[in-house]
């Protein structure tokens, strides 16, 4: 018998002859997860993936193992022969260890068997399995209807043992739906909308704009923390910090002042996509949420949409805000996200912002200033940080 973790995949079961590629890339998700910590061995095995290394190491690898997206279900658990024997000592063993940990009082029996040839089948499996820990436990009984444990039997290559199913974070392997250039704020909604898309298997970069000097030094240190807690998730992340001061002063001096967010919002998003389509980045992530300020109208949305040609996703379009707060919370985001430090979008701040902007008024406002040549200038200027 051998102490091992095994990790249930989720939709990418589903993905027909595309699936071994899909598991290649949550394999190597996995290793990069848990590099640091150290293991013997991960290994596939008849639909699930198997990690090998020390038990002394388990809870810190399963702690890792939870931020990784495509896993379902993972569970320590017991590896033996495949003859019933092995599997009568491992039950008992597994079942020892969960009451010593939970004390539950009754329990199920349930056994799926990849290896359709081993006998008997998974009925009759699990009956003798329930007799043999009827008769060796003492204060255990049957509940087939709400146990309060169970006892898992995979029959695949090995027999596979064990009572725990701890939650995974679910979603697709990272990197198997493209690539996404998340405008990073220093806000709420942001990092939960590159979470989400992560979630989805897409891979991250960020574009973070600021105001310095007229916003300090902090305010970018609090978006890098943020990114930082994002690679807990979804690996290193590449971040384009851009300065945007001179575009809000050409707006401010030039255009008119209840146009200066949504105005501010076109540079942001033309600036994503030369970066995006620089570095063959498909689309862009905002955590934009509809009706939450003024830019965020479906009217300021079209307007924001009309300067750009990759596709936007806007994950948070339809959440409450307290759905986004629990998700920050979760993601643990959310403490750093409320730090007191202002972002560019509070510099030059229209006392009375237009709410229903209309594509051919703001168009006629950007003849005022030279658009082009701000994006090359911010483009050229700006700084590339590489957040671990």
């Amino acid at each position: 018998m051998k102490k091992v973790i095994s990790v249930s995949l989720g939709e990418i079961v589903l993905k027909g002859r595309n699936r071994v590629h899909f598991e290649n890339k949550l394999v190597h998700q996995i290793k990069r997860a848990i590099s640091d910590i150290g293991y013997e061995k991960v290994y596939k095995e008849q639909g699930k993936v198997y990690i090998e290394g020390e038990e002394s190491d388990f809870e810190d690898l399963i702690n890792r193992l939870e931020k990784v997206f495509g896993l379902v279900y993972i569970s320590p658990c017991i590896r033996t022969d495949k003859n019933i024997d092995s599997i009568e000592k491992a039950v008992l063993k597994a079942i020892e260890e969960k009451i010593n940990k939970d004390s539950p009082k009754t329990f199920k029996v349930e056994t799926n068997r990849a290896d359709k040839t081993f006998k008997p089948e998974s009925p009759k499996l699990s009956s003798d399995m329930g007799a043999v820990v009827l008769r060796n436990i003492d204060g255990l009984k049957v509940d087939v209807h709400n146990p309060e444990t169970y006892i898992y039997i995979d029959i695949k290559e090995s027999a596979y043992i064990y009572t725990d199913r701890i939650e995974g974070a679910r979603g697709m392997p990272l990197g198997t739906n493209g690539k996404g250039m998340l405008l990073l704020s220093g806000g709420i909604d942001s990092p939960v909308a590159g979470y989400l898309m992560a979630r989805r298997g897409v891979g991250i970069t960020a574009v973070h704009y600021h105001s310095y000097p007229f916003t300090n030094e902090r305010a970018e240190a609090k978006v890098k923390d943020l990114a930082k807690i994002l690679s807990r998730y979804i690996g290193d992340i590449k971040m384009y910090s851009v300065n945007i001061l001179e575009i809000q002063k050409e707006i401010n001096k030039n255009c008119p002042a209840p146009e200066m967010t949504i105005l501010s919002r076109r540079f942001m998003m033309r600036i994503a996509e030369k970066i995006a389509k620089d570095n063959n980045i498909q689309s862009l992530i905002t955590g934009e949420n509809l009706g939450q300020v003024a830019s965020q109208t479906m009217e300021g949305i079209t307007v924001t949409n009309d300067v750009v040609t990759l596709p936007v996703f806007r994950p948070l379009i339809g959440f409450d805000k307290i759905n986004i707060i629990e998700i920050a919370r979760n993601i643990e985001t959310y403490e750093t996200s409320i730090l007191p430090f202002e972002d560019c979008c509070t510099v030059f701040l229209p006392s009375n912002p237009v709410i229903k902007p209309r594509i051919k008024d703001i168009e006629k406002s950007e003849e005022l200033i030279d658009v082009e040549g701000l994006v090359e200038r911010a483009i050229e200027n700006m700084e590339v940080y590489h957040i671990k």
